[in-house]
């Protein structure tokens, strides 16, 4: 079987159809045509009148990116800087809340009576509370 040159990342492919084939995937088939389609809008308009200017550029060869330990080691550093950094910098009343804080006030919402401050002691010596349940100020022992 006769193997074909794609036209974008210029990689050897054996045809999968009758016909000729120009790229080696779908995906170098789309990305030809963004390129093609972001090569001509980036010309300036002098150059687009021009008559000698090709339609079939040469594409950029793709990137092969890889991953090393020091790139791994360099952003686990950073984010670790970052965190105690913002740790350091947030004051109590903005850090987020915690599981622990969330259970505090349900805890303390699911309580029936609530002492009142600002009240003072009945004639028999009891402090005053807002019941939950009955939305009524209600006298109490406090002993």
């Amino acid at each position: 079987m006769k193997h074909y040159t794609c036209d974008y990342c210029h990689n050897e492919f054996e045809p999968t159809r009758r016909r000729v084939q120009k790229y080696c995937s779908n995906t170098c088939r789309s990305k030809a045509y963004h390129y093609r389609k972001t090569a001509s809008n980036t010309l300036p308009s002098s150059q687009l009148k021009n008559d000698n200017i090709s339609a079939t550029t040469t594409p950029p060869q793709p990137k092969s990116e890889s991953i090393s330990a020091a790139g791994i080691g360099n952003a686990a550093a950073g984010n670790i800087l970052a965190d105690g950094l913002k740790a350091l910098l947030t004051s109590s009343e903005n850090k987020p809340a915690t599981k622990k804080d969330i259970a505090d006030l349900k805890a303390l919402f699911t309580r029936r009576y609530f002492p009142i401050n600002n009240l003072a002691k009945n004639q028999f010596g009891q402090s005053p509370f807002y019941d939950m349940d009955t939305k009524n100020v209600v006298y109490l022992n406090t002993n």
